[in-house]
């Protein structure tokens, strides 16, 4: 007597029914949120140990998937950085968005540079983030549309500490860009949990912006915009341009 096989050939995917198939993509899609959010989770620990200098792989290695899903899921850097820091901005807007609603002008502009400062002490690579976020034109992005709040609320703290007396009224936006790159400098100079250096320099730079009789006027701006500044473009290369070379130096087919 010949035995029957029991075994029973997989269903193709004619066979299978609409809940088979709508529980397996279920599955997929949770498997691919699982996946993104711990992506998202292991960056952002990583991005605020050792700033956004980290490789992908790296990334990818301590999130424990391929290098190929890390990709599939952000295509560049800038991707991932959009996504792991959207909310520490949307933060940062709102907190000097509050600052502008103090009625005293100089405590509203202490309060906001301070609470930009303190957030880069605590997160490098927030502090990265933030300093290589330039303006472009266009930008929809979420953190180029928070990063222009935050520019703009500060542009009216500063107009309007100004037009009370009490901040010195030669001092620019472009002079808080200064403060923010000498609190990023001293933040991964000190390596202070506490942040006990980033809160002293920043008291330091506030109080010389404080309006006083008889103040030394600031020296003249070297004249690179904000977003220049914070690009880390040459000042040289912004305020004036290059002097020409001298004609013996030139090649004979561009006197």
């Amino acid at each position: 007597m010949t035995a029957t096989s029991s075994h029973v050939p997989p269903r193709d995917d004619a066979d299978r029914s609409p809940a088979d198939t709508a529980a397996g993509a279920a599955t997929m899609r949770s498997d691919a949120r699982r996946n993104r959010d711990r992506i998202v989770a292991v960056a952002r620990r990583l991005f605020a140990e050792r700033g956004l200098d980290v490789p992908m792989a790296t990334v990818a290695r301590h999130a424990g998937v391929g290098v190929a899903t890390l990709y599939r899921r952000f295509p560049t850097r800038d991707d991932l950085v959009q996504q792991v820091f959207a909310e520490q901005f949307a933060r940062c807007a709102a907190d000097v968005d509050a600052a502008t609603q103090d009625p005293d002008p100089w405590r509203g502009f202490v309060t906001a540079v301070t609470r930009v400062c303190q957030t880069q002490a605590v997160d490098r690579g927030f502090s990265a983030a933030f300093l290589a976020s330039v303006p472009r034109a266009g930008d929809a992005t979420a953190i180029g549309r928070e990063r222009d709040r935050v520019f703009a609320s500060l542009a009216g703290l500063v107009a309007r500490a100004q037009a009370s007396g009490a901040l010195r009224p030669d001092v620019t936006l472009d002079d808080l860009a200064l403060v923010v790159m000498a609190n990023d400098g001293v933040v991964a100079a000190a390596a202070d949990p506490t942040g006990s250096a980033s809160r002293r320099l920043v008291a330091v730079l506030l109080g010389g912006f404080r309006a006083a009789p008889g103040a030394t006027p600031l020296p003249p701006s070297a004249g690179p915009t904000l977003g220049a500044l914070i690009s880390g473009t040459p000042a040289h290369e912004v305020s004036a341009p290059r002097p020409p070379r001298p004609a013996a130096s030139r090649p004979p087919w561009s006197r």
